[in-house]
């Protein structure tokens, strides 16, 4: 079956090594690469991708920043987060951001292509020692609730700006932006703009 696949890592060295890897066991597959944040917005965007190989740190997406984006963006497609690191924690959250999967760096070809083949099967694929002592992630349950016009507003609030740029950026009132902060402020049970910020700055931190 033709799969179209997008690799979105800023290393090209491991970029190829792994677009190597599923052209040799997935031969009719199609690849797309990305190399920051904002060019695999615009693949997922412009292409049906059925699988996304997201590297956690990359220009414009660090930590899970990134990922909990693409969730919100382009929920139904699959994503299978890459990672340097393998600790529990990062990858508890990426289980809890919504990825399907989860590979280290250092895996091997045969666990890559264990991985995709699930991932195809509509199974998922975690370490089970890693999610076994999971502890719900709050921050990525409440971001659930947001909807996207909001979750693209506490992206903005996180980078520092002020309602009256995030209104002239987005096009619309600044009571508009005071409404929707509101809702968002109540939605994540934060009590203001700087409380707001420091749960956003733990998005880029991998535990």
């Amino acid at each position: 079956m033709n799969y179209r696949l997008l690799i979105a890592d800023d290393h090209p060295l491991y970029r190829d090594a792994l677009a190597a890897t599923l052209r040799q066991h997935f031969p009719d597959c199609e690849l797309l690469q990305g190399e920051d944040l904002q060019s695999t917005l615009d693949a997922l965007g412009n292409s049906e991708i059925d699988l996304l190989l997201l590297d956690l740190n990359m220009p414009g997406s660090e930590g899970f920043n990134g990922l909990a984006q693409i969730r919100n963006d382009f929920p139904a497609v699959p994503v299978v987060v890459v990672s340097g690191s393998d600790r529990h924690p990062v990858v508890q959250q990426a289980a809890a951001f919504g990825a399907s999967g989860f590979l280290s760096k250092t895996a091997k070809p045969g666990e890559i292509v264990q991985c995709l083949e699930a991932i195809f099967a509509g199974q998922q694929w975690f370490d089970p020692e890693a999610l076994q002592a999971s502890e719900e992630t709050p921050l990525a349950e409440r971001l659930a609730r947001l909807t996207a016009q909001q979750f693209r507003i506490f992206q903005m609030i996180a980078r520092g700006q002020l309602n009256k740029q995030i209104a002239y950026d987005l096009e619309i009132t600044e009571p508009t932006v005071k409404s929707h902060v509101t809702a968002i402020l109540r939605k994540l049970e934060l009590r203001d703009r700087k409380q707001l910020i420091r749960e956003a700055q733990s998005l880029t931190r991998l535990g």
